[in-house]
Formats: C-alpha cells, structure tokens, sequence
C-alpha cells in the first residue's frame, strides 16, 4: 500500500515538511543534551563542595542530634543516611566513578567508599565520619525534565514550519498546476486563452513554450481545414463532370459500377470534410435546448425514411450545450446503428451532474480488443472496401470528436444478447 500522497503538492511538502521538523528535531535534542549536561558538570561541581560542608557539621555536632540535622542538609538530588552501605553491585559508568572522585577529592580518598548502586537508578556512595560513624550519601541523577513552556513553543515552531512549508510548496506548485489545467482545457481549433508569461525565469519560459505550442496546433489544424476544404471543393467538380460523362456509358451494368465507385469518391471527401470540421465545433455559442424535442426530431427522421427507431425515457430540464455539434454527433451514432442493426433505441438517463444519450442496437457489435480503436478516424472493424459495409471510418470519429467538443465523452459497449451500445454522456452545463 503506497502511503504517499496522490498530488505533486503533497508529496513535496511531506518531504519538505518531514526534512524540515527531523532537523528541528535533531537540534532541539541536541540542545536538551548540551543543556543536561551543563546541568550535570555544574552538580558536580557545586557536590564536592557541599558534600564537604555536610560532613564537616555532622563531624562537629553531638551523635544524638546528627539524625535530626540529616533533613537540613539533603539536597534535590541526594540525600544523606546513617548506615552502612548495603552491599550491592558497584557502578562501573565513567559518570558514577566521576562522581566518586569529586568527593574523594573534598574529603580525602580514606573517608570515601566504592559507589554502588541501589535501588532504580539510584547511586550510593559510602562515606565516614571523624568518629568511624557510616554515612551514606544517596544520590539521584537528575531526569531530563522539559517544561510545558517548552513543549508549547516546539508545537508552535512546528505549526510555523508547516504553514511555511504549505505556502512555500504551493507558490513552487501553482505554476504546475495552471499548465496542467491549461493542457486539460487545450482543444483542437478552441483558441484557448494564453498563460501568462510571468513568475521565475523558468515559469516563464514554460508559459512561452506553452504558448507557442497552442498558436502552432491552432496554425496546424487551420490549414488541414483549409486544405481538406480546398481538396472537397476542387473534386466535386471533376467528380460532377465524371458522373455527366458516366451517363453517356451504353452498358448500364458498367455505368451502375461506374456511378457506385463516384458517389464512394463523392462520400468520402464529404466526410473527409465533415471529420476536418469538427474542430471548429467548439467555437459554436451555446444555448438552451429541449433535448427531448431534438431527439424525437432525429427518431421521427428516421422512421420517415423507412427505419425502426424509438425513443425511450425524457430529459425535462432545457440543456445548455452545442446544438449542431450535438445534432451532428447524434445523427451519426444513430446511422451507425441503423445501418449494422437495422433498428435503433435512444435511450435518455439523467443524473445530478449528467445527461446521458444511448443510442443502442441490436446489430454484430464490435470485439473488445477494437472498441478503442474503433473511434480512431478511418478505422474500420471490417476490412472490406465496400461502402456498403466497411464504411469510410469517419462515423464514429466524428461522433468522438464532437463529443469531446461538447466537454463531453462517448463510450462504447456491447450489450448483452448482442449488440453495440453508444453512451454519449454530456455535463448538464456545456460551459
């Protein structure tokens, strides 16, 4: 299971962030160290000393009131015992021997024990009076203790570190994120709006670089159309005086095959044409229209023209999209049907954010492996040439594209108990 977040932006700043509080972490341990330290050689010199002072007033007063004196002269961190040393285990650490000869050093190493350890962490030094008498000395390493102040200000010096780290990203990040946006919003022939070339050197240079892209693929696809429209224009006419002259062929069956083989050419360059168009599709105002009247226009189309069609389910509320572009995108799925199934269903479904418009038959269907590349343009599942059967490829092609113009998508499936189902799903605002 991956654990890092989806988003560049979250990724850079768990890492920035991670980076930046194991630093602060590290330093504020390694000042906690140096401060307990500190702490600890300060003890150590202010003991001897003390240690010193509190046998010598044991030394000086009577036996019978050294018991009472012992709580006047125990410290925070040691204390004082009037016992012998039980015996126990000695203390090997440099910190424990330190101990030992700081006071040895005050008192003379002949009134000063072997340290042992007692009970926890507890260290006990035997020591001796003037008179013989044993006394313990009871020490208690002090604990690394941490304030509530300073808890308090590592959780704020975090928080700090999290708000920079969050706006430090999201300035690095945004740029990203426009041209990220802006490629999303990037459509063939839409003319979209340029980024502004502003911000760090190399922000810049990416917006140009951007920029320059979109004005090549907006030059690009201007004149493929008006090539293709130079193309269509200049063959209808010899293609017109092809068919004058085919007319004049005595032979009927020959002209029959003469006439097929123009209207094929003659059909072709149309949806050649047709296919080069669709990139203009996105620049057609938008507007409300009544979905339902539209396609019962394009099913009452279709059984005037000898057709089984019908229409199944309403849309109530007025859709804003491209009329034509839909129009267009519609009549294609559903000739599609009608030619490889010989019936059609239209079929309506709504959802809180969708339209959905499924134009289904009952017909061969496509194999899974091709209904990807079956939206591709002069993609064709039947091999044959036939216009009859194969088609030019441009059907279906023209139905993507103009779905994509409508900020929409088209899917294929087959149906269950055969058949091809075209979902073409619109957003309820086309904008």
């Amino acid at each position: 299971m991956n654990l890092l977040p989806r988003s560049l932006f979250g990724r850079v700043a768990l890492v920035v962030f991670a980076g930046l509080a194991l630093a602060h972490a590290l330093t504020f341990l390694a000042l906690l160290r140096e401060r307990s330290e500190l702490s600890q050689s300060m003890m150590l010199a202010y003991l001897g000393r003390d240690v010193s002072s509190a046998v010598a007033i044991l030394d000086r007063v009577p036996p019978a009131e050294r018991a009472a004196w012992l709580p006047r002269l125990a410290r925070q961190n040691y204390s004082y015992a009037l016992d012998a040393a039980p015996p126990a285990a000695p203390a090997a650490e440099p910190s424990a021997q330190g101990l030992a000869r700081i006071v040895a050093a005050e008192l003379g190493a002949a009134r000063v024990g072997a340290i042992v350890r007692g009970t926890g962490s507890d260290l006990l030094l035997p020591l001796q009076l003037e008179d013989g008498t044993p006394l313990i000395l009871r020490l208690r390493p002090p604990a690394a203790m941490i304030s509530t102040e300073a808890v308090v200000l590592l959780l704020v010096q975090l928080l700090f570190l999290a708000v920079a780290t969050w706006w430090g990203v999201r300035l690095a990040v945004r740029p990203l994120q426009r041209l990220a946006d802006a490629a999303d919003a990037l459509k063939p022939g839409g003319n979209g709006a340029a980024l502004a070339e502003a911000g760090p050197r190399e922000v810049a240079q990416a917006a140009r670089a951007f920029n320059a892209m979109q004005q090549r693929i907006d030059a690009h696809l201007a004149e493929r159309q008006r090539l293709l429209a130079a193309i269509s224009h200049d063959l209808q006419t010899p293609i017109t005086r092809m068919k004058l002259r085919v007319e004049q062929v005595l032979d009927a069956d020959q002209r029959g095959k003469l006439l097929s083989d123009l209207d094929g050419m003659q059909l072709l360059v149309e949806e050649g044409l047709a296919y080069a168009r669709t990139s203009q599709a996105v620049r057609e105002p938008l507007r409300a229209v009544d979905l339902n009247a539209l396609l019962d226009g394009l099913v009452c189309d279709a059984l005037d023209a000898g057709h089984q069609a019908e229409l199944v389910g309403r849309h109530e509320a007025p859709l804003t999209t491209r009329v034509q572009a839909l129009r267009r995108a519609l009549t294609n799925l559903l000739d599609n049907a009608l030619k490889f199934g010989g019936a059609a269903q239209v079929v309506v479904e709504a959802t809180a954010h969708e339209v959905h418009i499924s134009v289904c038959d009952r017909g061969p269907g496509i194999p899974e492996a091709e209904l990807a590349p079956v939206l591709q343009p002069f993609y064709r599942v039947e091999s044959s040439r036939n216009r009859e059967t194969g088609g030019t490829g441009l059907g279906l092609a023209i139905a993507q594209e103009l779905a994509l113009a409508l900020n929409g998508r088209l899917s294929l499936t087959n149906r269950t108990g055969g058949g091809l189902e075209a979902r073409l799903s619109l957003p309820l605002d086309c904008a």
